[in-house]
């Protein structure tokens, strides 16, 4: 597993074993791991994606209680999913794996357990269909993800750039062969996850309770943390938006993003980014008129909300508007929309950052026009 030359071939055996036997007194008790069906391992891991442990836990029994199964899935509307989905993020997944289920019923209702062939569904990429077919079908297939990576990148000190294809491949590779030799492949994956989930930390690893301590060359050069090598960082850029909470007779004007953007499917307020030298309350206003085709006063501001998406932050200004003409508006937008009281808010999705919003304006105790 571990990189070893064939010299080393006992020193590779008993790292694993010594990983295996940490494993089984030391894994988490989780939801999926009681009940490793084909769903239910394919859900967990795409609810795992770039989230914490912790977080999906509520989110993943939440979602089999509405959709225990690929016909359950496939079969319930989108919109709600991604209601099941809000406030866990990165929406396409949710997206993906609906269409991923109805799929997998068009072609008789069952997963396969070659990783080739669960690749070629819909968000399903290569770590996800090793992760399915070794934790669900006991295939030796090694699940590589980022977790996996910096654990190798310690026991080899591989200072190499582990975000290349090519060192990931090259872990693959070296994992392939051992994985093929261990009579768990499932454990053998869900081990090395956790070590890096739990011991082998980004910043602040806990070497002291690390199983692989004795085989590992980065403890023993008692520098862990130089490895893996970290590519520079990018400057992340910042966007500035205003959107309106705009008011009728108790309801709040929404509208739905298209399923090709990002966040597609939720819901949000009118609005978008500032222009060059344009003010936030100018903006919403221009905004509201392309968007909807209604004139609007921009009244007060309810907040300005902070919030990092994976590659970019924004900063939101909300104001409340009031309608310019007293009749029934007539919003004029190819997009869906609706003009949705309290109540009626809570059956819709809205991305992160609208709740934050919510807060801000008090909603919780009754909005008003």
């Amino acid at each position: 597993m571990l990189g070893f030359t064939e010299e080393e071939a006992a020193l590779e055996t008993a790292a694993v074993e010594s990983m295996l036997a940490w494993y089984r007194e030391h894994q988490r008790v989780l939801p999926w791991r009681s009940l490793p069906t084909p769903y239910r391992v394919l859900v967990s891991e795409v609810m795992l994606q770039q989230t914490q442990v912790a977080t999906v836990i509520p989110y993943f029994d939440r979602f089999l209680r509405a959709c225990p199964d690929f016909a359950s899935l496939a079969a319930a509307d989108t919109a709600a999913v991604l209601k099941l989905w809000e406030g866990l993020g990165y929406y396409s997944r949710a997206r993906r794996l609906q269409a991923c289920a109805r799929q997998v019923m068009e072609n008789g209702g069952a997963l396969s357990a070659n990783p080739a062939e669960l690749a070629r569904l819909p968000g399903i990429g290569p770590y996800t269909a090793a992760a399915v077919a070794s934790i669900a079908f006991g295939r030796p297939y090694p699940a590589v993800d980022g977790n996996v990576l910096r654990v190798q990148a310690r026991l080899l000190a591989d200072d190499a750039d582990v975000s290349s294809m090519a060192v990931r491949r090259r872990v693959y590779e070296r994992l392939l062969a051992v994985i093929r030799q261990t009579p768990d492949p499932s454990a053998f994956n869900q081990a090395q996850m956790e070590i890096g989930a739990m011991v082998c930390l980004p910043r602040q690893p806990l070497c002291g309770d690390c199983p692989l301590r004795d085989y590992c060359r980065a403890f023993a050069s008692g520098e862990p943390t130089a490895y893996p090598r970290r590519p520079e960082r990018r400057a992340v850029p910042h966007v500035q938006v205003a959107v309106g909470l705009i008011f009728h007779h108790g309801r709040l004007l929404i509208l739905r993003r298209s399923e090709k953007q990002m966040l597609g499917g939720l819901w949000e307020f009118p609005g978008g980014k500032l222009e060059p030298g344009e003010t936030p309350a100018e903006a919403v206003e221009r905004e509201v008129r392309e968007e909807t085709g209604l004139a609007v006063e921009v009244g007060a501001r309810v907040g300005v909300i902070r919030h990092a998406y994976s590659h970019f932050r924004i900063t939101m200004h909300a104001y409340r508007c009031g309608l310019l003409s007293p009749e029934t508006p007539a919003v004029v937008t190819d997009r869906p929309h609706a003009w949705a009281d309290q109540e009626e808010l809570a059956a819709y999705a809205f991305p992160k950052a609208n709740h934050k919003i919510f807060a801000c304006a008090g909603f919780a105790d009754g909005f008003q026009a």
